[in-house]
């Protein structure tokens, strides 16, 4: 995949013993590209990510994979914390909630799935082990949020969507099976439940464990397993 390099001071090492598993995805969250690729790009901004993916499709490289980007914040999947210390992190431009979030165009969500394609095989990191920012901190982030699709990385192997909907499980199992999907046990669990239903039920992001809800916790917990 072609890729602009613009470097970003915002890095560091990253600790001998971990290896990179994870990806997280991200939504710029700001006006433009343009202000976003500055953002991350100064130094006193104190943020960067590995790549950012634009409306149009190209591909910026900020941060080398082997380095330590700063993308992630407080944030928990799986028993891990620090998550910046073992993932790579792709801006994908979008103003997002703040600033009139809108669908990601087709040849954005191309570059995404190659790119994320290249990375999986770089690292042999699992489809599973690609998240979003809102999961891996259900109570501060909501992207790359409910229009973000999902489904359709999953169908080209680089995440992971349930194939079939699983009978509805009792609602107090679902804190538990959320945690073992990777979700932070600590957190709250509405703000966990949105975050689940903006990946996997996005047509229906109420914060509440509603019959489909509990069924796709099922299901996703069943790939997982």
């Amino acid at each position: 995949m072609n890729a602009t390099d613009r470097s970003s001071p915002n890095f560091s090492d990253r600790p001998a013993d971990i290896v990179i598993d994870m990806v997280v995805l991200h939504y710029t969250g700001m006006k433009s590209a343009r202000a976003a690729l500055d953002r991350m790009c100064d130094s006193s901004a104190a943020v960067s990510a590995h790549y950012m993916v634009g409306e149009d499709g190209a591909v910026w490289r900020l941060v080398g994979e082997e380095k330590r980007a700063w993308h992630a914040g407080v944030s928990y999947w799986a028993g891990a914390t620090n998550i910046n210390d073992r993932s790579i992190g792709i801006e994908i431009v979008n103003p997002g909630h703040e600033f009139g979030y809108r669908p990601f165009p087709e040849i954005q969500m191309r570059s995404v799935e190659e790119l994320l394609a290249q990375i999986l095989d770089r690292h042999s990191i699992p489809a599973s082990r690609v998240v979003g920012h809102s999961d891996i901190a259900p109570s501060r982030k909501q992207d790359p949020g409910e229009l973000f699709n999902w489904q359709r990385l999953a169908a080209r192997g680089v995440s992971i969507w349930p194939s079939a909907v699983s009978p509805a499980i009792e609602a107090r199992k679902a804190p538990a099976l959320l945690a073992e999907i990777g979700y932070d046990p600590g957190a709250p669990l509405d703000d966990i439940v949105t975050a689940f239903q903006r990946r996997f039920a996005p047509d229906g992001v109420t914060g509440s464990l509603d019959g489909k809800t509990l069924a796709l916790i099922a299901a996703v917990f069943a790939i997982n397993s």
